[in-house]
């Protein structure tokens, strides 16, 4: 079992950056394809983004293409999401997660350890 902690949340206005580090611990980060997913206030769960073990491989949600940019480290067992250009839209839990499958996935279904979920609050 890998635990995963996330950092980097906040309040920002329209227009700022953020960026969310997810830490590893208890297992092989290597070994683990990672996603982005977020939950926004009367919405279900959504797909932002994948990466393969090594980090060669990204999958982004349309909704986030151009602005967001995941990437990982794995000498450091972390996995980031540099958010740029916010919007309202934006506002959500934003959870990363661990895949128990080798292929990259969209499917929420594919993850099977997650972070704790901090807000990401965007204002106009």
């Amino acid at each position: 079992q890998v635990q995963l902690v996330e950092s980097g949340g906040g309040l920002v206005q329209a227009g700022a950056n953020l960026r969310l580090s997810c830490a590893a611990s208890g297992g092989s980060f290597s070994n683990y394809v990672m996603g982005w997913f977020r939950l926004a206030p009367g919405k279900e769960r959504e797909f932002v983004a994948a990466i393969s073990t090594t980090g060669g491989r990204v999958y982004d949600a349309e909704s986030v293409k151009g602005r967001f940019t995941t990437s990982r480290d794995n000498a450091q067992n972390t996995l980031y999401m540099q958010m740029n250009s916010l919007i309202p839209d934006d506002t959500a839990v934003s959870y990363c997660a661990a895949s128990s499958s080798s292929l990259v996935g969209r499917s929420m279904d594919f993850y099977r350890y997650w972070g704790q979920g901090p807000q990401v609050t965007v204002s106009s």
